[in-house]
């Protein structure tokens, strides 16, 4: 519900441009990054991982609503910096959890599937956020409502049985640094982190789709829009890839990502041509969120998972910030065009990199 409304209460309420979108969203990301290391560090620790998924939903159950009460862009950082911290805590036990729970050849089904039931609810919000605003409803009072669902997700989550076989025995000792992880996942790290430098904030899509001619009460269905690809889409693809191959269906997507930001970065495009751009996005998302997952799992030593994924996610998220300040920058001190084309050269040249430089046969048979 909250996600596309952000950009249009930054920009129409408090007069924020790009720039302040820009910091919120690359502070926000980074410190969620931060957590995500610390998080999957402590649970392979701890071997407990619910503990952590209960606190991350609580945090952000708490802080979104908030954002109603926000009377400058700073206010908005701070809520979205307590949001975000929550992310952080949950995120790399959940994922060490879902990793464990399921055998190796099926991580592309499982993790496709947790990210397809995620964008399952990112249909369902913008739908509702779409009506509310038909009927005239304000935004602070539809972020209010965000309080309901945020319940049920922590009551829901109170609700998982973990069992203390789900992590392999291991070292009792924390260690923050990347020793015994391989040299591919080392490499694969670094390719992600360049990615991710392209791939800044998707509120800056949806700022863009208004700018393209798109009304404003048709952005929160855009976004649904996006979201409905990937949720019907992100299961199945995920689960190809357990059997032809992980890198095979990430250079596949990394590639319409490339196309999909040259394209917007073309003034005065048909809206027609923006939803079909928009539909691509939906198939790219689809394609990667579950499968470089999958792939760390593949590629991470059992006894270290959840310290593999807060690596990954660590490198992927706080790229983020300077992916979104750049952006932003660029967007509102040159042109939007400039912003779009230089995450599209970032991304070709992650392309590049998985493509030529990491080897992903030794983690799957019929990685290409």
């Amino acid at each position: 519900m909250l996600y596309p409304l952000l950009p249009l209460y930054l920009a129409s309420v408090l007069m924020a441009g790009p720039r302040a979108l820009g910091i919120i969203e690359g502070v926000a990301e980074a410190t969620a990054s931060i957590f995500k290391l610390v998080s999957g560090v402590i649970v392979d620790r701890t071997k407990k991982a619910k503990p952590w998924i209960v606190l991350g939903y609580l945090l952000a159950g708490i802080g979104r609503p908030l954002i109603a009460l926000a009377n400058s862009w700073t206010g908005v950082l701070a809520i979205r910096f307590t949001d975000r911290l929550g992310k952080g805590l949950r995120s790399s036990p959940r994922d060490a959890l879902l990793a464990e729970s399921v055998s190796a050849n099926q991580r592309g089904l499982t993790f496709g599937f947790h990210r397809s039931m995620d964008n399952a609810g990112a249909v369902l919000g913008p739908l509702l956020a779409s009506l509310l605003l038909y009927l005239h409803v304000p935004l602070k009072t539809i972020f209010f409502w965000t309080i309901i669902p945020a319940f049920i997700t922590v009551a829901l989550a109170l609700c998982i049985s973990e069992s203390p076989k789900e992590f392999a025995s291991g070292s009792t000792k924390f260690s923050w640094s990347l020793e015994g992880m391989p040299g591919q996942f080392k490499r694969y790290l670094i390719v992600a982190g360049i990615f991710a430098l392209a791939n800044s904030s998707d509120m800056f899509l949806l700022l863009r789709a208004r700018e393209l001619g798109v009304p404003q009460e048709k952005i929160p269905l855009l976004w649904a829009g996006i979201s409905l690809i990937t949720t019907i889409f992100g299961t199945p693809l995920s689960a190809m890839s357990d059997r032809f191959g992980r890198k095979r269906f990430i250079l596949i997507a990394w590639l319409a990502f490339v196309f999909f930001y040259i394209c917007m970065s073309v003034q005065g495009i048909s809206i027609y041509a923006v939803l079909g751009l928009f539909a691509l996005y939906g198939l790219f998302k689809a394609a990667t969120e579950g499968i470089e997952k999958a792939l760390v799992a593949d590629m991470a030593p059992k006894r270290l998972l959840g310290t593999a994924f807060g690596w990954f996610n660590l490198t992927t998220g706080l790229m983020l910030f300077p992916a979104s300040f750049i952006f932003g920058w660029l967007y509102e001190t040159i042109n939007p065009s400039t912003a779009f084309l230089f995450s599209g050269s970032c991304a070709l040249l992650a392309f590049g990199l998985m493509l030529f430089w990491v080897d992903t046969k030794s983690s799957h048979p019929l990685s290409l």
